[in-house]
């Protein structure tokens, strides 16, 4: 069920996509300059899913989560890669 917040944020932002009850089989955080990178990955989805936090959390495998994420293509050594986005993201 999506609150107002998410509704705005999908209405204002045409590129925005909205999942719930997304089961997460891994997470992995990794430390780079001030910020933590986190990439988890979502049951039968076979993209990237990526968010920056300024701290280390727990683990997210085995949780399932309500994200609002958007596409993008990410290049690495010479190779693009679909890599979702993640703007929110919350344990369901």
């Amino acid at each position: 069920m999506m609150t107002k917040d998410i509704k705005k944020l999908l209405k204002n932002h045409e590129r925005l996509i909205h999942s719930e009850h997304q089961k997460v089989v891994s997470h992995v955080q990794r430390e780079q300059d001030d910020w933590f990178i986190n990439t988890i990955m979502i049951e039968d989805i076979s993209t990237a899913f990526k968010y920056k936090r300024k701290k280390l959390y727990k683990s997210l495998a085995g949780h399932r989560v309500n994200m609002t994420y958007y596409m993008e293509q990410e290049s690495i050594a010479g190779m693009s890669f679909d890599v979702m986005n993640v703007v929110r993201i919350k344990v369901a």
